[in-house]
């Protein structure tokens, strides 16, 4: 694989993920907003929307950590790593 090919791979991959974060916020947002009207519909002296949202909100946490914050984290660790290397430790 040439250097090209493998840069627009990795690219592409970063992209996905991105766009599936960005997929999943939408659907996040549309359902948890459904939910709000339902529950404010049937039964609004119960405000039982906020667990569904608390749930699926820490997935939605863990999703966006995955996607935006552990490849600087990685890369972080990376180039910790290969200085070690250089400096023999």
């Amino acid at each position: 694989m040439r250097k090209h090919d493998e840069a627009y791979w990795r690219a592409y991959c970063r992209a996905g993920a991105k766009l599936g974060f960005h997929i999943h916020l939408v659907a996040y947002i549309t359902v948890n907003l459904l939910l709000v009207f339902i529950n404010y519909s049937t039964s609004p002296q119960y405000l039982w929307f906020r667990w569904p949202l608390l749930g699926w909100g820490i997935g939605l946490l863990f999703h966006w950590l995955a996607v935006f914050v552990r490849p600087k984290l990685m890369r972080h660790f990376i180039q910790r790593e290969l200085e070690k290397n250089r400096s023999g430790d």
